[in-house]
């Protein structure tokens, strides 16, 4: 009686403050007091029985202190809301019956009175207050969970349905957006929906339509929300399926990315549960909401830490089947976090547990989803984007080899890495020649982790799950793993790595081959000369080159106008190895343009290797095809048969006198024939060239010349005479041409070789002396050359040169006397070519 006159008391002086204009309760005495007097007051009242309207009158009277100044805090209204209904839940469960009917009665009176209480400490300046319903969810929700008696959780669900169905009643609701728990709440009633009792059931339902109809007229459209409230209205009470399928369009379209991933975590802690039933509820509705396009969810690395602890406890067969569900799904769609996640749970367990991979792994689909993704975190367009401030988590290109090593260690995927395997080859390929070219951008994320090492074993195990372990032994046995970490040798390594390919008949070379082309086709590309160097090499494989085609072909003569010294060197390779098989003539014909322009390279290493390639071209390929090229190479080769580096002219005397070799009479003819006798007196000096090989080169040449041009004779002088014999024998035979033999001599004259100047000098005053005046005109650049020439170094040739002089100078005597003298016909002299 003295709490209910205290009460009484407090209500009457809360009406008397409340009738005052600006009434203050702290006037007459301190709010907070009474508030927790008041709370005292409930928590004493016994939970074995209901027997007083104690506990119903102190909530009544709390309803008329928050209708006074000043406002209670946040922090002891949600004490007084947790006081009012723990006092309620833990009561004994009151059955309906005749002999009962009063404590019925005081038991629903005090029900309403909870009701009006948790109502009016919620309102705020007119408005229900979002921030005290959700610091009076998170008190009540854990104990409807946990809670495994019946009347207990109905009490939680009817006070959480009455209070939700009061807040329906308002358009504004103050502090909505920090409302964050509804996540929670709509994943725990929708379980609890599907509860194999009937009146838990029947509850969860209905305060889960309250939920749907605070979020439908806070978020929906204004236009929409009235069609929305009516399809909620038809299933009000229904079956948990249409409460189900009403959670699904509310996760979809009026949950936040948090709130959604709240709801997953809240169905996952219920599938762990021993409970089967939990766990087959959890599972219908995981399944339920992820079974179509995945929307926006957030806090993906709780979601996955969860699941990797938990995996392993469960035992239930269609658990075990959601959690794969789950983990596959946001692998797809999340996959930076979700890798990022599993490598930090893989760091910290420490346990060597490779079950989330093998998961990740199961799905055929999504495995190609998740490669396909890997695969672009390593490209460099991907690598080079900016992280736009906001944006989720992305995995750097050390992860994503990590990840992709993880993966390929799966044995059960091997066809879609069959179909992976060009790509995900050369971008481990490219990665290495990266992290080599400009060092490791980016620390290890474990100790030890060295980036380049890390995706070495990558791609091992690559080759390894698409069947090529043989492979990866070969390129072991030949050391090239180590050259392939080397930052001095790493071509080399790259070179071994598709020779291996090569003589190991690698089904995959043809698909990586023209990826290759494909790659080379990016005129920016960053690692161009792993392509190359790969490229090259796998050429050699007759399968491979098969499948050469105009597209490569297009590409190889982009690069070739690069004119850089290394690319070019690779490219001539390319064209030498091309020139070895069959069936490539048409490409062939297509580059050798582009080889013959390196003849005149800035790069003395270009020409030299130029002429290397020139040289087996000549060698492989057939007049009758190649008549073209061979015969515009024949015209290219003339200066370097005079330069100074005996190495390049030794190999162009190599190359004209195979060139030379494959013409027959039959196809000697103009401008051949022409060029060919236009160096016919260099051919014949060169048989005094220091180099004796090309000496050695020179006089079969001549032999094979004197053939095509019908010189029997001349044919054995070439053959055994010297130098001076030969030409002697050559001016006495071929009169006609003497002036065309002098021109030549005398472009010898610049010859950095002594014995060359000095037997072209001697020829010239040969020739000179069998001229006729009519040639006299044709004497100024003689005078000038040998002018020129008497100043030689040699004296041997400075005198011979002054002597030829003397007898051209006496020769323009007589040419002028002759002249004046009577009139005679002259003798033309006509050169027959």
């Amino acid at each position: 009686m003295d709490k209910l006159k205290f009460l009484s008391a407090v209500d009457t002086l809360s009406g008397a403050v409340h009738a005052q204009a600006n009434g203050n309760m702290d006037d007459f005495f301190p709010k907070t007091v009474l508030a927790e007097k008041i709370m005292k007051l409930i928590l004493e009242e016994s939970t074995e029985a209901l027997v007083s309207t104690v506990r119903q009158q102190a909530m009544l009277c709390v309803v008329a202190l928050s209708q006074v100044n000043p406002p209670l805090h946040l922090s002891q209204k949600l004490d007084l809301a947790t006081a009012g209904i723990s006092s309620i839940i833990s009561l004994p469960l009151i059955m309906p019956s005749l002999d009962r009917k009063e404590s019925a009665s005081l038991y629903l009176q005090t029900i309403q009175a909870l009701d009006d209480m948790l109502q009016a400490l919620m309102m705020e300046d007119l408005e229900p207050s979002m921030a005290f319903l959700q610091s009076f969810l998170e008190v009540v929700l854990p104990c409807l969970v946990q809670s495994d008696k019946v009347h207990e959780q109905t009490r939680i669900l009817g006070a959480v349905s009455r209070i939700l169905r009061f807040i329906c009643n308002f358009p504004e609701l103050a502090h909505m957006a920090e409302f964050s728990v509804t996540g929670k709440l709509m994943g725990t009633l929708g379980l609890l929906c599907m509860s194999p009792n009937l009146e838990v059931g029947m509850a969860a339902s209905e305060a889960l339509h309250y939920l749907f109809k605070v979020l439908a007229l806070q978020r929906s459209e204004k236009q929409k929300t009235e069609n929305i409230l009516k399809d909620l209205q038809k299933h009000f009470r229904g079956e948990w399926l249409a409460s189900i399928q009403d959670l699904t369009m509310f996760f979809r379209k009026y949950l936040t990315p948090e709130e959604r991933a709240d709801l997953i975590l809240v169905s996952l802690e219920a599938l762990t549960k021993p409970s089967r039933h939990d766990a087959r509820a959890a599972s219908r509705v995981l399944r339920t909401i992820l079974k179509s396009s995945v929307p926006n969810i957030g806090k993906v690395p709780e979601i996955i830490k969860h699941v990797y602890h938990h995996m392993h406890s469960t035992t239930d067969a269609a658990a075990q089947e959601t959690i794969r569900k789950v983990l596959h799904v946001l692998a797809q769609t999340y996959m930076d976090e979700v890798v990022l996640t599993l490598f930090e749970m893989d760091e910290q367990s420490q346990s060597g547990a490779h079950k989330p991979w093998e998961i990740l792994a199961s799905f055929p689909k999504g495995y190609e989803v998740i490669m396909e993704h890997l695969l672009q975190r390593l490209t460099p367009q991907q690598r080079s984007r900016p992280h736009e401030p906001g944006c989720r988590a992305q995995i750097s290109p050390l992860i994503a080899t990590r990840a992709l090593h993880e993966l390929l260690l799966e044995p059960s995927r091997r066809v879609e890495v069959q179909a992976f395997f060009p790509y995900l080859f050369l971008a481990l390929l490219f990665r290495i020649s990266s992290l080599l070219g400009v060092g490791a951008a980016q620390p290890p994320v474990s100790q030890g982790m060295d980036p380049v090492s890390c995706s070495v074993e990558a791609l091992k195990t690559l080759m390894r799950s698409a069947g090529y372990s043989d492979h990866v032994a070969c390129v072991q046995e030949l050391q090239g793993w180590e050259l392939l970490t080397s930052p001095e040798r790493h071509r080399d390594g790259v070179a071994l790595l598709g020779r291996a390919m090569v003589l190991r008949k690698c089904w995959h070379s043809r698909p990586v081959f023209r990826l290759t082309i494909r790659v080379l086709q990016d005129p920016d590309l960053e690692n161009h000369m792993t392509a190359l160097v790969f490229f090259t090499e796998l050429l050699q494989c007759p399968d491979v080159a098969a499948a050469a085609n105009e597209e490569m072909v297009r590409t190889l003569a982009n690069w070739f106008q690069r004119e850089e010294p290394a690319v070019v060197k690779l490219l001539l390779r390319a064209v030498e190895i091309l020139s070895r098989h069959k069936n490539t003539g048409k490409q062939l014909r297509a580059l050798q343009p582009y080889v013959l322009s390196c003849c005149y390279s800035a790069d003395g290493s270009v020409v030299a290797k130029t002429f290397q390639v020139l040289r087996d071209l000549v060698d492989q390929l057939p007049w009758q095809h190649s008549a073209a090229f061979l015969i515009q190479l024949a015209f290219t080769l003339p200066p370097f048969l005079e330069e100074e580096s005996e190495h390049l002219r030794l190999t162009a005397f190599e190359i004209y006198g195979a060139l030379l070799a494959k013409v027959s009479r039959r196809v000697f003819v103009f401008p051949l024939r022409h060029q060919v006798l236009n160096l016919l007196i260099l051919l014949v000096l060169h048989l005094e060239d220091a180099n004796s090989r090309i000496a050695q080169i020179s006089r079969p040449t001549l032999c094979h010349l004197a053939t095509l041009l019908g010189w029997s004779k001349l044919r054995a002088t070439f053959a055994e005479k010297d130098v001076w014999t030969i030409l002697s024998a050559l001016l006495q035979q071929e009169t006609g041409r003497a002036l065309w033999f002098l021109k030549q001599s005398v472009l010898l004259f610049r010859s950095p070789q002594v014995p060359i100047r000095r037997t072209a000098v001697w020829f010239a005053g040969q020739i000179i002396q069998t001229l006729g005046a009519e040639e006299a005109r044709e004497m100024d650049e003689v005078h000038a050359a040998l002018r020129h020439m008497r100043a030689d170094p040699d004296p041997t040739v400075s005198c011979l040169a002054t002597q030829t002089s003397y007898i051209l100078e006496a020769k323009e005597k007589t040419w002028v006397a002759s002249s004046t003298s009577c009139f005679c016909p002259r003798r033309l002299r006509k050169a027959c070519f």
